[in-house]
This record gives C-alpha cells, structure tokens and sequence, in this order.
C-alpha cells in the first residue's frame, strides 16, 4: 500500500513537472520572438550628405515596415537603431562604440567612404561583419574578410570612375591628349582621384593639373580659373555634394572651355541639384547607378522607385529616387536573403553564406568577390545631352541622361566640348 501510494505520488509529480515544463516551453518561445533583430547604423541627416542620408533612411525604413509586415525575420521584428553622424566622419567612432557596446546591436551596416573608414578599426577590433554601402575602395587598406561593400565598384574601385570617364573621353575624335584632376582632401576624392591617376597614365594623358581643395571649402572660382590656366583636354572632378555646386557652378560662371567636364561628382543625382542647375548639367559626364536608357535591364527598380516616391513627398526626401534608394535597398535585400536562408543572425554564418552565394536584388544578381566587393563593377557613365528646363519628369525618360560607358551599356554618343556651344 504505501508502495502504490509513493508510486501514484511520483507519477504525479513527474506529470506536474512535465506539464510545468510542456506550459512554460511556449512561454520561453514567445520571450524569444518579441525581442527584436537589431541593426545599428550612423546616417548623414545633417551636413553635407544630408541629401543621401535622409534617402537611405527612409530606403531601410521602407524596408524594415515591408519586412515586419510579413512577420519579421526568424519570427522577430526588425529594429533601426541609427545616430546622426551629421556628414562627419569624426562623429562616427563613438557612434559605432555605443552600438555596439552599450545598444549591443546585432547586425552592423556601415555608410559612404568616409565614415565606414573611420570606423572599421572598431569594428574589426570586436570581429563583427560589416555590410556598408557607397564605400569607394575602404577594404584595399584593411583588408578584412568580414567587409561586405554594396555599390557596384567592383575589384578595381579606385578605377571606376576614371575609367568610365577617360574611357568615354578617348572616344572622341581627335583624342584629347591632357586633362587637370581636382578633388577633395577626404578618403572618397583620394580614392577617386588615385585611380584617375593611374587610369589617366595608363591611356598616355598627360596630367597638367592635380590638386585637392579642403573639404569645407565653398568658393572654387579661383580653382576653376587655376585649371583654365592649363588649357586641359578633360577635367575630372572627384568631389562631395556641397563642393559638387560649388564647382559646376564657378565652372559655369567663369565659362570655363574644355572637351569634357566631370567624373567622380557626388550631388549631382540628386533631384534638387538637377533641378537647380536644369539646362546648365548640359555636357556634364557624371557617374550614376541607374537611368532611364533602353540599354539598361534593371526591372526591380522601377517597381521599388514607385513604392519610395510614395513616401518620399511627406518624408521631404528627394523626389526623384534613382540614386541612393535602390542601391540602399539592394543592401538591405542581400542582408535579409542572408539571414533568411541560414537561419541565423551570428557573424560566422553570415560572413561563409555571404562569401559563396549569389543575390538576388533591385539592382540585378550580386556576388561578392574576395575582397568584399561585387566580382564585377557597374558604374554607369552618362552625360546629360537633352535637359530641357528644371523639370525632374524628364529624368524619367529614355535620351536626358546618355550611358556612355562601359561599352555594354552604351545608349548613346558623348559629345564635345563642355559647355555645349548652344550653352
């Protein structure tokens, strides 16, 4: 009797511990699906590169409300953690410190050159991946195998926009034999202006001007009426948003003549510079990641662009979107593929997954190569020919901006000299 009674109470408590186990298991699972997936980023929304900053933001908003829409990842909603790096590059390291350390973000994005450089050392002292956008070339310095960058540079970033630029120049006929290289004092302009450098020996150019300005410079006649000086064939400008103006502008006002004018120009795709520059962008050869050209198959783009503008307007963001926002999204896309197909939001995972597959975004199937760039580069070249007033419904069609480079993406025919005689 007292055997049954002791077996009757230890099956009784072993199946009070069981159910205790069995009702407290979904409990533990539902604690675990409410705690967010955190991203931790700065953003330029003050200072010169507002104009991108306050685009990307809303991009990887647009992104983050699609994503949790559809339930989350891994059964959790995602999270922007971000600071505002204010376009300085100085801010960035304490902003990227307290992610890390005191947000304890899980995922790290990194932004344009100059700050995903300021920051790198931080981030692989704590041995975290990074997957930055617009960031010309930071990895050839560091060298470090968790770097994953997403605009279309390829290996050989530093070159890209020489190489669009001269490559389109020697087209012309006669060919021009000189050009004068300027830029900004910051990593992106040296980058910019190193590979112009090489890329201009290269083609037997002889370089008749080189030299950078400070970066909070905002009078550039002098410049501009240094390089006429020089009476180059070309001149290449590796250059930010605010010095972007200010140099087309004095370029304008002090009627500087040469056979190509452009290269490696930030700014210039944004809405409110095309707008306020309208017909003065005429013969200007700037560098772009998506126009409107009938040699160009990026069909995710317009759909997502449609789904931006719609909240672009109440944001006061650019209005146009060709730019910033689909490569922002197509950053955000390969981070989501990746974390969706493994399951995972560890380092380790991501860092072997991203190495050895292909994505599927906006802006076409992207692979990275060793370095952590894309295996092959897409920077566009094109030349604004047919600008007609201040209207941004032009920038939606075929023919205002010419692809004329790379050779595979060519719509049409560049053409000398800068400014247009008609100008």
């Amino acid at each position: 009797m007292e055997q049954s009674s002791f077996t009757r109470r230890r099956w009784l408590a072993t199946a009070l511990t069981s159910a205790a186990a069995i009702n407290l298991r979904p409990t533990r699972l539902a604690a675990q699906s409410t705690k967010s997936i955190k991203i931790g980023f700065s953003e330029s929304l003050t200072g010169g590169l507002a104009g991108s900053g306050k685009q990307a933001l809303l991009t990887k908003q647009i992104w983050r409300d699609e994503v949790n829409a559809a339930g989350g990842l891994l059964g959790r909603k995602i999270e922007l953690v971000y600071y505002d790096d204010q376009s300085s590059p100085s801010q960035a390291p304490g902003i990227y410190t307290k992610l890390l350390d005191v947000d304890k973000v899980d995922v790290v994005l990194g932004n344009g050159t100059n700050v995903t450089a300021a920051v790198m050392s931080g981030v692989i002292q704590r041995n975290k991946l990074i997957l930055t956008p617009f960031a010309l070339a930071v990895n050839a310095t560091f060298k470090y195998p968790r770097y994953f960058q997403t605009m279309p540079y390829g290996p050989n970033g530093k070159e890209q926009f020489g190489a669009g630029f001269f490559g389109a120049a020697m087209t012309l006929d006669p060919k021009p034999q000189s050009t004068a290289l300027v830029g900004a004092d910051a990593e992106f302009a040296i980058n910019a202006l190193e590979g112009a450098r090489t890329v201009a020996q290269r083609l037997g150019l002889r370089v008749v001007y080189d030299r950078t300005y400070p970066p909070n410079m905002i009078e550039f006649g002098t410049v501009i009426r240094a390089i006429q000086a020089t009476n180059p064939d070309l001149v290449f400008v590796a250059s930010y948003p605010p010095d972007s103006s200010g140099i087309l502008r004095a370029a304008l006002e002090s009627r500087l003549r040469t056979r190509l004018f452009g290269g490696g120009m930030v700014g210039l795709q944004y809405a409110a510079l095309k707008q306020h520059f309208g017909e003065g962008l005429n013969g200007v050869v700037g560098y772009e990641l998506f126009v409107r050209a009938p040699t160009l198959d990026l069909p995710g783009i317009p759909e997502f662009v449609a789904r931006y503008r719609a909240r672009a307007g109440e944001a006061d963001v650019d209005q146009l979107g060709h730019y910033v926002p689909p490569s922002m999204f197509s950053t955000m896309q390969i981070l989501e593929q990746a974390i969706r197909d493994t399951g995972s939001i560890e380092d380790d995972t991501l860092t072997d997954y991203m190495r050895n597959s292909m994505f599927k975004t906006v802006m076409g199937n992207i692979k990275f190569g060793p370095d952590g760039e894309w295996t092959e580069g897409r920077i566009l070249m094109t030349q604004y020919q047919n600008v007609r007033g201040r209207g941004l419904d032009q920038f939606d069609r075929a023919g205002t901006q010419v692809i004329v480079w790379p050779p595979q993406h060519r719509s049409g025919t560049v053409r000398a000299p800068f400014p247009p005689e008609k100008n």
